[in-house]
């Protein structure tokens, strides 16, 4: 465990009567859960700043005993946003509350369908879908579909291949704007497979799947294609779905100080955000700084370690794990 002085830090750890960031890991450990391990089991390549944040956090949801998992995700982003630094984008953006928040909403039965919306279907979404697969449905009524949405068929092939997905090949008329589905292969017989895998030719192509799916929670990747993909199909389709009167909770990841494709940095400098973030904020009821996938450019952003779409899937697993331990003291 790293040594914390930040006052945010100090303060959660006083009102659990804690001195340090290895007592509260002996807290949950105590508790059958050992966030380091899952954090590291989501994404092998986070920095050890993510697992302290998420040590604090789910240390804190089990100290306040959480009532159900949807408001453990909000107490764990409590835990997160105390590892934001002082004046930083990250902290200026709340993006831990936010990813507390995002989690909570995907463990609230009102959702139905989650998106991963990458610019090209890559590993970070997938490390995050599968946390969330293997574990968002113990806390919810009613199965969570979870998808990933981008652009490549033969991308989408691997990943789906790789992962035990089920790759959904599409194919879009753009004469009538009909979208059919062509054919569908499941890799595995687990909740992996139950992850449904897209990839698209074209923005009109990814519109139309998220229709398709009915998705109402999606969170983007941020690639070095912001200009075709993602942004756009988040944008067209928040559009579309609100003229149907229909909710959709969009969620931007990335963007940031020294993102791709600046149109206004040479003499902004540090302030300038970038034409990835300036993309997302047209969009998204919520922003996340730095990289989906890459934990350095997160890091960057004077947040933790760790990329927001594997973050995703390890404060779901965190939420659902501190409901289980509440559930099963109860029991006994």
């Amino acid at each position: 465990m790293t040594t914390q002085s930040n006052e945010s830090v100090l303060s959660i750890l006083n009102e659990m009567n804690l001195t340090s960031l290895e007592q509260a890991y002996q807290y949950c450990l105590e508790r059958n859960i050992n966030p380091k391990a899952l954090v590291l089991d989501t994404q092998p390549i986070a920095f050890e700043s993510a697992a302290d944040a998420y040590t604090l956090g789910t240390a804190l949801a089990l100290y306040r005993n959480a009532e159900n998992a949807e408001q453990a995700a909000n107490i764990i982003g409590e835990g997160l946003q105390a590892f934001t630094k002082s004046g930083s984008v990250a902290q200026q953006r709340q993006v831990g509350l936010g990813h507390g928040a995002l989690a909570a909403r995907l463990l609230n039965e009102s959702s139905r369908c989650f998106a991963f919306l990458a610019g090209h279907e890559s590993f970070a979404a997938a490390e995050g879908a599968i946390k969330i697969a293997l574990n968002v449905n113990k806390s919810r009524q009613t199965p969570l579909k979870v998808i990933l949405n981008g652009l490549g068929k033969d991308a989408a092939y691997l990943i789906s291949r790789i992962n035990g997905f089920t790759y959904v090949r599409t194919q879009y008329n753009y004469d009538t704007g009909e979208l059919v589905e062509v054919e569908r292969r499941r890799f595995s017989q687990g909740l992996r497979g139950d992850i449904l895998c897209y990839g698209a030719d074209d923005v009109r192509e990814g519109v139309a799947i998220m229709h398709k799916e009915q998705v109402d929670v999606s969170i983007t990747g941020n690639s070095t294609n912001p200009t075709r993909f993602q942004h756009p199909v988040a944008g067209i389709y928040k559009t579309e779905r609100i003229r149907q009167g229909l909710p959709y909770f969009s969620v931007a990841s990335g963007g940031g100080t020294g993102r791709t494709l600046h149109p206004d940095n040479v003499a902004a400098g540090p302030a300038s955000y970038g034409m990835t973030d300036t993309m997302g904020r047209m969009h998204a009821d919520a922003q996340f700084a730095g990289s989906s996938s890459v934990p350095a450019h997160v890091a960057m952003m004077g947040f933790i370690g760790m990329g927001n779409n594997p973050m995703v899937g390890a404060t779901v697993a965190l939420a659902v794990a501190v409901n289980e331990q509440r559930t099963s003291s109860t029991c006994h």
